[in-house]
């Protein structure tokens, strides 16, 4: 559970949980060391024993439990993620939906798709029953980003605990409060559980690296490319296995025959919600020559009136990570310098906390407004003569999370060249709302996959199981006992089966 102290701690023992808009404490944590880690660790693995060999059946009641004990206490805890995050209680409920639609996925679905399968044996194994059994890894370590405090880390946590395993949770250092009452809310609805099934740390860097070395059985991170690197180069000496979700810089193609004011709200939307603080948001358009001035007028006058703030009538927040506003200036100041142009807002959109919409048009492809990862409510707009030459620019990046096509006709032809791990088709992001398709990028972007399918696949490793049923005399093919009239059959049988194709 969360040790919460009402008095201020040293820094190196405790970190201060605060109101970005404001800078109001909220709460002050007590940080895990390195052996409190060790220790939750150790307990979510004695809890493996409990949890691990439930049914899938079984396991969904407690997950089911959980999304009840988080709905009915939604209005505490979308006023807890909007006073520490910082977005609008609309879009903290929105998040919470997104998740509990995970949960109920994973629960759901484990067991159709975790669930032992009979193999073919083949003709020269006939006499063999085969079989592939998933099986929980044991302990999986799950490192959680502030931009998405809820349905980010969930589509780990959801689909882990769903497979079997047990879990141990280090929320953002900007997000602690919420991390610990999604892991609260599910030891309130099973109390009847061990303790250890879900359990959170609370920290900064050094908290996360020690749950990267504490022996956990996978550790699945979401955040930086930078920070994922260093997690997967210090999990490299325990060979323990990784999931990466980190950057991205995600292009939104409109071709010629695009609805023109369906993609400009679409982009318009995607490029500053969450204060553009979204891994799979919209930071590059690549739009045809022939629609292109209808397309940029159209978001120029729809952000327009896009404000942020923390009141009720904002359209977003604050940037939630104070380091970030330096870097989203830096980015709008080298794309002007580079021959961009603003046609709304730029450098004196930039007030702290907040940051007011940008629209850039024309910037330099080699500007960091286009190749590096802005996380704000910046967009860059550049015309293209072709959809050649748009699938061409968005592929150049070294990332390559998501992406979205605006066609009337060939948005599905389109979506298929791009190097991404996801594409939505006339929309922005519904692949994220959709909890049967997998989510995660390649490149820079990341390893592996969360949600649907291959998200419970990721969190369970593959027991391969072969039954002699019967023996047949002389065909004892892995055995010293084999007769020479045996391979002489083979010989004839061998070309018959697999020698006659041309």
């Amino acid at each position: 559970m969360t040790t919460i102290e009402t008095t201020p701690a040293a820094p190196d023992t405790a970190l201060t949980s605060v109101d970005p808009a404001t800078g109001e404490v909220i709460a002050t944590h007590i940080v895990a060391d390195a052996d409190a880690v060790h220790a939750a660790v150790a307990k979510a693995r004695t809890a493996a024993a409990t949890w691990g060999t439930l049914s899938f059946e079984q396991r969904r009641k407690h997950l089911l439990r959980w999304s009840t004990q988080l709905v009915t206490s939604s209005d505490e805890f979308c006023a807890l993620i909007h006073r520490e995050n910082g977005k609008p209680l609309d879009d903290a409920f929105l998040e919470l939906m997104l998740a509990l639609e995970h949960i109920a996925w994973a629960a759901k679905n484990a067991k159709k798709f975790l669930s032992p399968k009979k193999i073919y044996p083949g003709v020269l194994m006939s006499n063999f029953a085969a079989r592939i059994e998933q099986r929980p890894l044991g302990v999986v370590g799950v490192i959680g980003p502030w931009n998405y405090p809820v349905y980010t880390p969930n589509g780990s946590i959801a689909y882990a605990l769903a497979a079997g395993n047990t879990v141990v949770f280090k929320p953002s250092e900007f997000s602690t409060g919420i991390g610990n009452f999604l892991s609260d809310a599910f030891k309130k609805a099973n109390p009847e559980l061990p303790e250890g099934v879900f359990e959170t740390i609370n920290g900064f860097g050094a908290t996360g690296a020690a749950l990267v070395t504490s022996g956990v059985d996978k550790l699945a991170f979401t955040g930086s490319t930078a920070t994922g690197k260093r997690i997967m180069a210090a999990a490299a000496d325990t060979l323990t296995p990784v999931l990466l979700e980190c950057g991205g810089k995600d292009a939104v193609i409109v071709a010629g025959d695009a609805d023109v004011k369906a993609a400009a709200d679409a982009v318009a939307w995607g490029a500053t919600a969450n204060s553009g603080q979204t891994c799979a948001g919209v930071e590059r358009v690549y739009v045809d020559r022939s629609v292109s001035e209808a397309f940029v007028a159209e978001v120029k006058r729809i952000l327009t009136d896009i404000k942020p703030g923390s009141g009720t009538g904002a359209s977003y927040g604050p940037m939630t990570m104070p380091s970030q506003v330096d870097i989203v200036r830096r980015h709008i100041e080298d794309a002007l310098k580079n021959g961009g142009t603003a046609v709304l807002g730029g450098p004196e959109s930039v007030k702290a906390p907040f940051i007011e919409p940008v629209v850039l048009v024309d910037v330099d492809e080699s500007s960091e407004a286009v190749c590096e990862e802005t996380f704000g409510p910046t967009i860059t707009i550049r015309t293209v003569d072709s959809v050649d030459e748009a699938v061409e620019l968005a592929n150049k990046s070294k990332y390559g999370l998501s992406s979205a096509v605006y066609s009337k006709k060939n948005g599905l032809e389109i979506a298929r060249r791009l190097r991404v791990g996801a594409t939505s088709v006339n929309s922005v992001l519904a692949f994220a709302a959709i909890a049967g398709l997998p989510f995660g990028g390649v490149g820079e972007s990341g390893i592996g996959r969360i949600h649907g399918e291959p998200g419970l696949r990721e969190f369970s490793r593959p027991h391969a199981i072969a039954v002699q049923r019967f023996a047949i005399p002389g065909m004892a093919l892995l055995s010293y006992s084999r007769t020479d009239s045996t391979m002489k059959l083979l010989r004839k049988v061998v070309p018959f089966l697999h020698g006659r194709h041309k």
